[in-house]
């Protein structure tokens, strides 16, 4: 049976909970799901400092869940995917892992561009030039036509469903019509199955960031044997222990 590892950066064992059946359904029942939730930082990330904080937890529930934390024996995962859609820590873990790695908002931008120019629509005043920036970074900026945030954020998103519907339905019709895209990015972890409830509304397709996730982690092709076990090249101090069991072995200077 395949293994998929689903880290969420944020503290929110209910965005954990969406993440689980959410993707556990999307892939069948041929693979195995596990996710587990950042042990420190925010409740939901909001802004730059939260994500930056985001990213040290990915890794640490990374190498927490390698080291079969919270009660659970060790087990590899066939693939990794980051559970927010700002994909925190995605590069660092990339390099880290010997298996494939993706995050929400990657995998997303890959669906999108399959169809031509996309939008995105998401929930928080403060992730648009967060989004840009990571979209420029991944090189997907060339087909980003244009970032629609609402003011709520993807958990007070979540928090109340009928309402979050009628507002993220105006906003991806807004952004569809106004950038003249082939596609429109619904993303956020909480606001997974979302996408299927608004697509008759809109002319485009709408796109499931979770359920992008998820496609892409179950056609992943191992990478190149760069590395052959998880690790950091690097020696850590005061960290938690298993993120410091995965580093390379060093002394203070």
């Amino acid at each position: 049976m395949r293994h998929l590892l689903v880290v969420n950066p944020n503290t929110s064992a209910s965005v954990s909970e969406l993440l689980q059946a959410h993707v556990q359904a999307a892939s069948g029942p041929q693979v195995r799901v596990r996710t587990v939730t950042a042990r420190f930082g925010a409740p939901y990330i909001s802004d730059e400092a939260s994500y930056a904080v985001a990213g040290h937890a990915t890794l640490d529930a990374w190498a927490a869940a390698l080291g079969g934390s919270e009660g659970a024996p060790p087990e590899a995962p066939g693939a990794v995917l980051i559970g927010c859609f700002g994909d925190p820590g995605l590069l660092a873990l990339r390099e880290s892992s010997p298996v494939p790695v993706t995050g929400l908002a990657e995998a997303a931008f890959i669906a999108a561009a399959r169809h031509g120019r996309f939008a995105i629509v998401t929930g928080g005043e403060r992730w648009g030039p967060m989004l840009e920036r990571l979209a420029q970074a991944l090189g997907h900026a060339p087909l980003l036509a244009g970032i629609r945030t609402v003011t709520p954020t993807g958990a007070q998103l979540a928090a109340d469903p009928a309402a979050a519907r009628a507002l993220l339905g105006q906003a991806c019709r807004d952004a569809a019509c106004q950038w003249d895209v082939q596609a429109v990015i619904l993303g956020g972890a909480g606001l997974a199955g979302m996408a299927a409830a608004i697509q008759p509304e809109v002319e485009v397709p709408v796109i499931d960031s979770v359920l992008a996730g998820a496609r892409w982690a179950l056609s992943a092709q191992a990478p190149p044997a760069r590395r052959g076990a998880p690790g950091f090249e690097v020696a850590w101090f005061n960290v938690s222990p298993e993120l410091a069991a995965l580093g390379t072995p060093g002394t203070r200077p």
